[in-house]
């Protein structure tokens, strides 16, 4: 054992959010350190992986995997790494190295609605947060400014100032869906993503490339990689390679120390005068629940007994079909534009709201896998391409799903290969899921039919994809004695130690998480700053 390192603040994980709370507190004047279990990659590194990879459609194959910082690895089979308890497989994908998931995001940077903060009081159902819209409204508008935002001032969210950017140019795809669903009642807008529509940050605008997943190769699409760069230019030190796996705290309950090994297991204990723990909504409570002690039996934060538990994402079914006229998808980002009507409404306490996104995701690949498995070849198999890959589309929904205490996570029996405990997950599909995937589908066939569709493939009833949004399982709330932190973000149980992360959202809302994540981020910043 030890002891190299101090700081004013240490930031545990150095993806997107951690990153820019770093950067914040950096620019602020105070010694910031970032501890980061995995490597440092760089982008031309990315994109050559992609490239040259077989597994174009696995958004995680550019991604190293590392023994001492693993995470799940599904193709071309499972690693196990994330151990499934049921009933339900939840599949999470997330990438521990410098920068974390935001490599291969599809950048799409939304804010809640108004009423997402308070769907018990309005609808009877979830749990309410305990800040306003309004709180945080000036922070989404900070994250949006740090990250570049681009987008249509018809998303829904109220704003005090304008985007950063226009949208990115529509799609010929885009326009299409625009126009035809318009009689329909249907508002296409475009999305609202961390992606330039012109030279932003010394970054190019988007020009186009249709893989913003799993790596944009010009860096037009903003990710946690740039927020490390630009905290560790603001002063913040970057260690890689650091895998923590204990938190240490006083007689007095405050955070003293963690402690990480590094890839060979040598053990190295950092002193801090506040602690930030943004690892996502799977390795924080895991870590959290580590570093158990004869005090807090049943992990750090955890004196409610909801540290791991109300685990939640953005379940998603979906449609695919030919449309009747040449849409040629594949031309632009990779997903555009959505429809947003049904995010919001007195339904809500019945139903699941969801957003309806229309992917632009080039075709050919799968359209061609397809015709050869049916035995099409030569001339025909060349204009078959031609034909599908022009008119095929798909839909798909983002769907809010209710926090659960049995939906959670915990520690396993099985062990990495520092001897770490890996992490289970239990997880579940309620009713309330079900009927909104139920409403869902009826959308898609009206959207089908407003675009002459034909040949109509929709997903198996009951499963359901996008396990991407690791959502509230150390939840923000006032009362100790049923959430984790309190509404700055720092922990009930311990004074000095914050919980910046996706985890720590109450309910999951119809949106991306990242850009609430990063505006509740710098909130705590900022709570940090006043009160140092």
């Amino acid at each position: 054992m030890s002891e190299q390192y101090s700081a004013d603040v240490v930031v545990i994980g150095s993806g997107i959010v951690g990153a820019l709370a770093a950067h914040r507190l950096a620019l602020q004047g105070a010694s910031v350190l970032i501890l980061e279990s995995g490597p440092r990659i760089d982008r031309a590194t990315l994109v050559a992986n992609f490239r040259n990879s077989p597994r174009k459609g696995d958004f995680m194959s550019p991604y190293p995997f590392s023994a001492w910082s693993p995470h799940p690895v599904y193709q071309p089979e499972d690693n196990d790494y994330l151990v499934q308890a049921g009933p339900y497989p939840y599949k999470a994908e997330y990438i521990r190295i410098v920068g974390g998931t935001t490599w291969h995001w599809a950048a799409q940077a939304w804010r809640n609605l108004p009423n997402d903060f308070k769907i018990q009081s309005q609808y009877g159902v979830g749990r309410d947060w305990p800040i306003s819209y309004d709180d945080l409204e000036p922070f989404y508008y900070e994250a949006e400014v740090k990250m570049g935002v681009s987008g249509a001032p018809n998303n829904g969210s109220p704003r005090s100032k304008p985007f950063p950017m226009q949208p990115v140019a529509q799609s010929y795809l885009e326009q299409r869906f625009q126009e035809r669903l318009a009689p329909g009642g249907y508002q296409v807008i475009t999305n609202t993503t961390a992606r330039n529509s012109r030279n932003y940050d010394d970054r190019p605008a988007c020009c186009g490339n249709n893989n913003c997943m799993p790596i944009c190769p010009i860096d037009a699409q903003y990710h946690g990689g740039l927020a490390v760069d630009a905290a560790e230019k603001a002063g913040a030190k970057l260690i890689i390679n650091a895998v923590v796996y204990r938190i240490e705290h006083d007689d007095k309950d405050r955070i003293v120390a963690v402690h990480y090994y590094d890839p060979q297991k040598n053990s190295v204990r950092v002193t801090g005068k506040t602690f930030i723990l943004a690892a996502n909504g799977i390795e924080s409570p895991k870590l959290l629940l580590l570093s158990a002690s004869d005090k807090f039996k049943n992990g750090l934060a955890n004196s409610s007994d909801t540290v791991g538990r109300n685990l939640m994402d953005h379940p998603s079914n979906s449609l695919v079909f030919d449309a009747e006229e040449e849409l040629w998808p594949g031309r632009g980002p990779m997903s555009p534009s959505s429809i947003n009507h049904l995010r919001d409404g007195a339904f809500r306490a019945e139903h699941a709201p969801f957003r309806i996104d229309i992917s632009n995701s080039s075709q050919v690949a799968s359209v061609t896998q397809n015709l050869i498995a049916k035995g099409i070849y030569g001339a025909e198999l060349e204009e078959k391409i031609r034909y599908y890959s022009a008119r095929q589309c798909s839909l798909k929904n983002v769907l809010e799903i209710l926090p659960d205490p049995n939906n959670r996570v915990v520690l396993s029996d099985k062990k990495d290969a520092l001897g770490i405990p890996r992490p289970q997950v239990h997880y579940a599909m309620s009713d309330y899921v079900h009927r909104g995937m139920a409403a869902a589908r009826e959308e898609y066939t009206r959207i089908a039919q407003l675009m002459g569709g034909t040949n109509l493939r929709y997903s198996p009833d009951g499963i359901y994809g996008n396990n991407q949004h690791i959502t509230g399982t150390m939840a923000m709330g006032s009362d100790p004695a049923t959430s984790v932190v309190d509404a700055f973000g720092r922990a009930h149980d311990h004074p000095n130690l914050y919980i910046a992360s996706t985890g720590i959202m109450p309910t999951a809302a119809t949106v991306n998480s990242t850009l609430t994540a990063v505006a509740l981020a710098l909130r705590s910043a900022d709570h940090i700053h006043a009160n140092a």
